[in-house]
């Protein structure tokens, strides 16, 4: 059971992001916040615990926060707080979209596990595999990713 969860989760709803993000992205904008309907924002992982604790941590009800026209968990007031004061500083890169796909000039869903801290910045990834990818040119991925963001929120 634990195995199909994870295929579940890992595998299966990535996949279904994609495909209505496909699906409703070919009539509009894409949200400038990467959120899920059951997670919210980043899939309900606490941004701030990436800094603070060096890993993913999932945000709990108790402590949420309104930003960007999305819904961000955190796994403590204080975090939540640290967030409210300078949302710029934690909120990860590309609303959280995977920053090697938006590199590519498109979006895609992120793993939570998947992720690095470049220059005090936080960069999410599609997958483990896709990270690895990315991390072969971080400079020129991160270089592309900054012209085309500002055009993926405009199409």
């Amino acid at each position: 059971m634990r195995c199909t969860r994870s295929i579940r989760r890992r595998v299966i709803a990535p996949l279904l992001t994609v495909a209505l993000s496909l699906a409703a992205g070919a009539a509009s904008a894409i949200e400038p916040v990467f959120s899920t309907a059951f997670g919210g924002a980043i899939r309900g992982y606490d941004p701030v615990a990436y800094f603070t604790q060096g890993r993913p941590v999932e945000g709990k009800r108790a402590y949420r926060h309104e930003w960007m026209d999305a819904t961000w968990s955190f796994v403590s007031a204080e975090n939540r707080a640290a967030f409210a004061a300078d949302p710029e500083k934690f909120a990860p890169r590309y609303g959280g979209y995977c920053a090697w796909a938006v590199s590519q000039g498109y979006t895609a869903s992120i793993d939570p596990d998947a992720w690095r801290i470049v220059d005090g910045a936080l960069y999410l990834n599609y997958s483990l595999a896709v990270r690895e990818q990315w991390a072969k040119d971080i400079p020129g991925n991160i270089a592309s990713a900054d012209v085309n963001w500002p055009r993926l929120l405009r199409e």
